[in-house]
């Protein structure tokens, strides 16, 4: 047994003499470190819909946000940093920067959002306000399969009851797809 690690060891000075191996089991060494902590951190990535400040485009950025155990704080999260805005300098906010979450809550499947009086206010042009409702409705449906409705509120008072009952009343079925 002794002789066998003694081959072993031997070998391995060896191969650990050229300064091009131990770069290379240096880059494995931090690869597997890195992928253990991106599996044990918990990240699940998110989807998020901004608008580009030259025309109609949008804008698709993809983050990585910590998955907790509670469905109700990654939805809490998520739209927390829809409210943020965007990462990208070409990209406009959905809501001006001084909005907030006054209060958050998921029962049922149901999302209850309460943004702060500052969401109320266009950004640059009429229908904004509600292009931006509207975007944040979807990407809170699309990013949770487990959310069948959302309730958004401005100040207390619902906002868009009728035309987001319209608009949502053919969806599809988001119960069957994955998170």
């Amino acid at each position: 047994m002794n002789v066998i690690l003694k081959q072993v060891l031997s070998r391995l000075v060896l191969f650990l003499s050229k300064k091009k191996n131990r770069r290379l089991v240096y880059i494995a060494a931090i690869s597997l470190f890195a992928l253990g902590d991106f599996l044990y951190s918990g990240l699940a990535r998110r989807t998020f819909v901004f608008y580009s400040n030259i025309g109609d485009n949008i804008v698709v950025e993809d983050r990585m946000l910590r998955r907790s155990r509670d469905r109700e704080t990654d939805v809490r999260r998520y739209v927390n940093q829809a409210l943020l805005g965007p990462a990208s300098p070409r990209s406009n906010p959905l809501f001006p920067r001084e909005t907030r979450l006054n209060s958050f809550m998921l029962r049922d499947g149901v999302v209850f959002a309460d943004l702060t009086e500052y969401a109320a206010l266009p950004l640059s042009r009429e229908g904004d306000v509600f292009r931006s409702l509207l975007t944040l409705n979807e990407g809170i449906r699309r990013n949770f399969s487990y959310v069948n409705d959302v309730r958004l509120f401005i100040g207390g008072n619902e906002v868009f009851f009728e035309e987001f009952r319209g608009i949502f009343a053919n969806s599809a079925d988001n119960s069957k797809t994955a998170p």
